[in-house]
């Protein structure tokens, strides 16, 4: 106990704030399946490692924008890291800085892909898109024939190297408020019309929609296509447009919250959020072993805890990609092949606050992509008092004592756990963060106090 100071009735606080490891399996949560018995992946699962951790600490449900919203893993993280308050960006600004592409304010932002199509009556309806590797010169060539054409609009593509992804930068315009072109459930819907989201940006929108049709009528008469179709190949003869948005004002994750934050990323979009909020990265490109993959995060992780990060941020994307597959049986053993690679999360939960749950549910039935199903969310950790909760999964989740936790909801539970709550009403930073900050800017000594000791 420290004494208390002149005046005082109580004593001074000791300092034992923790650091905070949020490990998010991404498109964690699932749906009762009959082939397992009417559980989860993750009810099914044999976790060894997450049972455990579970045992020891308090559980719930995350479902981060309330039941039914199918969360974007986009938005998800950003009301994680505490941004819920902040407008967002769009995604494309974080692919771009995720691929090194520079992004200033000023300059509206879309993600573009080129797409296989065919006409179905009046409607152009999306059947693919370019292979990794196999098409990628194809789609570069195409990239820049479409150059000239964009040019007269105001707008230029920059390829992200791959699969005819590129970012399309619109000149004279500072935050692109348009909707999506990609239909992104192409059984559902065809090639869509981009529409202004706001009535200033009417102009844009017809804008993108003449630039967009000048370049499906380059992408019909390319040589390049032409060459494939008679390879036997699908034409990449479509452009598609998504993730609008802009650079912001946003202020750094430090000046937000105080801390500083870090991230063990495995993809281009979460290397771009860090970057985006000024946030350390470490960025390891995946591993075909998802026991040894996730076992090197986790041991970036207590390095950059060791080297004074006391938020990090620890992804994988193979839950997600195993939810796409629509193969339960595939999310389960992708469950099972990472809980081989958690043991070092029982030695972070001795020093520090460790949660694990996922950004949304990514059913591996039906037919939808994200839902508002709840996912598992444990915490454990010095200060964390364990719940009758023995099993990591969504059912055994639902009687722990977390209950239901939003996503903006997830940084202040670990804050207060980890003994560095923002005290309400106590404004120690420009920006209200709602953790409890490291060293918020001290006043200045007088000239005549400068330089004692």
């Amino acid at each position: 106990m420290i004494p208390a100071g002149y005046g005082e009735d109580q004593p001074r606080l000791a300092d034992q704030r923790l650091p905070m490891v949020l490990l998010v399996l991404d498109g964690l949560g699932d749906r009762s399946i009959p082939a397992l018995g009417g559980r989860t992946p993750a009810e099914a699962a044999h976790t060894p490692n997450l049972d455990s951790l579970a045992a020891s600490g308090m559980n719930g449900w995350h479902i981060p924008f309330g039941w039914g919203r199918a969360p974007s893993s986009e938005w998800a993280h950003w009301a994680m890291f505490g941004y819920q308050d902040w407008p967002f960006p769009g995604r494309a600004v974080l692919e771009a800085l995720g691929a090194g592409v520079p992004v200033v304010a000023g300059i509206g932002l879309l993600y573009a892909a080129l797409r296989t199509s065919r006409v179905d009556g009046d409607r152009l309806l999306i059947t693919g898109r370019a292979r990794r590797g196999a098409d990628d010169a194809d789609a570069n060539a195409l990239l820049a024939e479409l150059q000239p054409v964009l040019s007269p609009h105001g707008m230029r593509l920059e390829s992200l190297g791959s699969r005819g992804e590129a970012i399309l930068t619109l000149d004279s315009v500072d935050f692109a408020h348009v909707s999506d072109s990609d239909p992104f459930f192409e059984t559902f819907h065809p090639w869509l019309l981009p529409q202004a989201t706001r009535p200033e940006a009417e102009p844009l929108a017809r804008r993108l929609v003449q630039a967009l049709l000048a370049a499906r009528t380059q992408l019909l008469a390319s040589r390049v296509n032409r060459r494939r179709k008679s390879a036997g190949q699908p034409a990449l003869d479509v452009l598609t447009t998504k993730w609008a948005g802009g650079r912001l004002p946003t202020p750094p994750f430090e000046q937000v919250h105080g801390i500083v934050g870090a991230a063990v990323t495995d993809a281009g979009f979460y290397r771009g959020l860090a970057a985006y909020l000024d946030m350390r990265c470490v960025h390891q490109p995946p591993q075909e072993d998802l026991a040894a993959d996730i076992a090197a995060r986790l041991e970036c992780a207590r390095e950059l805890v060791a080297d004074g990060a006391r938020f990090v941020h620890v992804h994988t994307k193979a839950t997600d990609e195993a939810g796409h597959s629509k193969d339960p049986l595939a999310k389960r053993d992708v469950l099972q092949a990472l809980d081989a690679g958690l043991g070092a999360l029982h030695a972070l939960a001795r020093s520090a606050i460790v949660a694990v749950t996922g950004d949304h549910a990514t059913p591996s039935v039906h037919g939808v992509m994200h839902t508002g199903d709840p996912t598992p969310l444990l915490v454990a950790g010095p200060t964390v008092r364990a719940d009758p909760v023995q099993r990591f999964g969504e059912c055994f989740a639902a009687d722990g004592w977390l209950k239901t936790v939003a996503a903006g909801d997830i940084l202040p539970l670990l804050a207060g756990l980890a003994n560095r709550p923002q005290f309400m009403g106590h404004r120690l930073t420009a920006h209200g963060g709602v953790v409890l900050p490291d060293a918020p800017q001290p006043m200045p000594l007088t000239p005549g106090e400068r330089g004692q000791a």
